[in-house]
C-alpha cells in the first residue's frame, strides 16, 4: 500500500488577532477556540488516519521550541523550522523533500495549523479518499468546501465536470480559481452554484508535486532536489539555511495551482472555517439577544453587535455598537468591525516607529 503522510503548515504570524496573537505566540499556538491550541487540534484531527511519525510540522525557526511544547507527543525531528519566510511554495518544496526522504513513492497532504473544523469523521473520510485518488493518478488535488454563505474572506474554486466518487466523496476537474470576491460577486457564486471555497488543503504524490514544480516553478524543483539529501541525513535545517536566503517569495497558488492543468477538487462537506480575523469568532461563540459576542469577563449595557475578548480583565461597555474590543497581553484594542483588516497596518506603523516592539 502507498505510504501516506501529512505536513501541517504552521508558519503564520496571525497578525489580525493582535494583541492576543504576537510574533512569539501566534494564532496557531493559542487556545482561541476550544481547550487546546489550534495546532494541537490540527494534529488530533489526523488520529487514526496516520501514525504520529508520519505527521510533520513546518514552522518558523524562532517558533520551534513553542511548537514542540504544544505538541509533546510528536517526534521532535518531525517539527522543522524555516530560517526565513519564503511563502507557501517554498514550504511545500521543503515538505516534499522531507517526505521523499522517507519514501519517494508516498502521497502526502498539506494542511494548515489554524483551521477550525467540525464533522471530523467526514473530514477524515474526505482526506482518506483524496489520498487514494492521489496515489492512483498524476494529479494535484485540493479540497474545496461547499459554501454555506457568501463569504468574502475566502478564495473560490469553480468546478467543472465530475470525474469519480471514492468512498462517497465526489471529485471534479477545475475550471478556474478566483480571488476573494466582493459581497455581490460572492452572492452570485452561491446562486449560480458550482463554486467551492478554496480551503488551502492539498494532496499529491511526491512524484506529482515534483513534476508540477519542474513544469511551472523550476526553482522550487531545484530546492526540492537540494533539500532531499539533507532531509535523508537529518540535516534539513542546514539545507534550508543554505538555500532560503536567495529564494523568491511565491505562494503555491501562484506558483502551481493557477497554472497546472491536472488539478482535481475533492468536494468537502464537513464544516470548515479559516479563522482569519477577530470578526470570524462570532461564528464560534454564543451571542446575546443584542448580537454581542462576549468572551471572558465582560459587562454590557445598551450595546449591540459587538465582539469583546477580555479573559483576564473586566471590560465594560455602555451604549456602543459594531465594535471589536480586545483586552489581552496588557494591550487594549478598539476598532469598528469593518476596520478589522487595518490591524496589520497598525502593527506595521508600530514597527516603523519602533515603539512597543515587545508587544508585537
Amino acid at each position: 500500500m502507498t505510504q501516506r503522510y501529512a505536513v501541517i503548515m504552521a508558519g503564520g504570524k496571525g497578525e489580525r488577532f493582535w494583541p492576543l496573537s504576537t510574533s512569539k505566540h501566534p494564532k496557531q499556538l493559542l487556545n482561541l477556540i476550544g481547550e487546546k491550541p489550534l495546532i494541537a487540534q490540527a494534529v488530533e484531527r489526523l488520529e487514526g488516519l496516520l501514525p504520529l511519525n508520519h505527521i510533520y510540522i513546518v514552522t518558523n525557526a524562532d517558533l520551534l521550541e513553542a511548537t514542540r511544547k504544544a505538541l509533546p507527543t510528536l517526534p521532535t525531528q518531525n517539527i522543522v523550522g524555516e530560517p526565513i519566510g519564503r511563502d507557501t511554495a517554498a514550504a511545500v518544496a521543503c515538505s516534499a523533500a522531507l517526505i521523499k526522504a522517507q519514501d519517494p513513492n508516498a502521497v502526502f497532504a498539506i494542511l494548515t495549523a489554524d483551521h477550525v473544523m467540525g464533522q471530523i469523521d467526514q473530514f477524515k473520510t474526505t482526506l482518506h479518499a483524496a489520498m487514494k485518488c492521489a496515489a492512483q493518478n498524476d494529479v494535484l488535488l485540493t479540497i474545496g468546501i461547499k459554501p454555506t454563505e457568501p463569504a468574502t474572506g475566502f478564495g473560490y474554486i469553480k468546478i467543472n465536470k465530475k470525474i469519480e466518487t471514492i468512498d462517497g466523496v465526489n471529485f471534479f476537474t477545475v475550471q478556474k480559481f478566483v480571488e476573494k470576491p466582493n459581497l455581490e460577486t460572492a452572492k452570485s457564486y452561491l446562486s449560480t452554484g458550482g463554486f467551492y471555497w478554496n480551503s488551502g488543503m492539498f494532496i499529491w504524490s511526491v512524484s506529482s508535486i515534483y513534476n508540477a514544480f519542474l513544469a511551472h516553478d523550476p526553482d522550487r524543483a531545484t530546492l526540492m532536489d537540494t533539500l532531499t539529501p539533507y532531509a535523508q541525513n537529518g540535516k534539513i535545517d542546514e539545507g534550508m539555511a543554505l538555500t532560503y536566503p536567495t529564494l523568491e517569495k511565491i505562494s503555491i497558488d501562484y506558483a502551481l495551482m493557477e497554472k497546472a492543468k491536472n488539478i482535481i477538487v475533492a468536494a468537502g462537506t464537513f464544516t470548515w472555517d479559516d479563522v482569519g480575523s477577530w470578526p470570524a469568532l462570532e461564528n464560534h461563540f454564543p451571542q446575546d439577544q443584542q448580537n454581542n459576542t462576549a468572551i471572558g469577563d465582560v459587562e454590557l449595557i445598551h450595546c449591540s453587535n459587538n465582539l469583546i475578548y477580555s479573559k483576564n480583565h473586566l471590560t465594560a461597555l455602555i451604549g456602543v455598537e459594531n465594535l471589536i474590543v480586545v483586552q489581552a497581553e496588557g494591550v487594549t484594542l478598539i476598532c469598528p468591525k469593518d476596520q478589522a483588516q487595518n490591524i496589520k497596518q497598525l502593527l506595521a506603523n508600530l514597527r516603523t516607529s519602533n515603539q512597543h516592539t515587545h508587544l508585537l
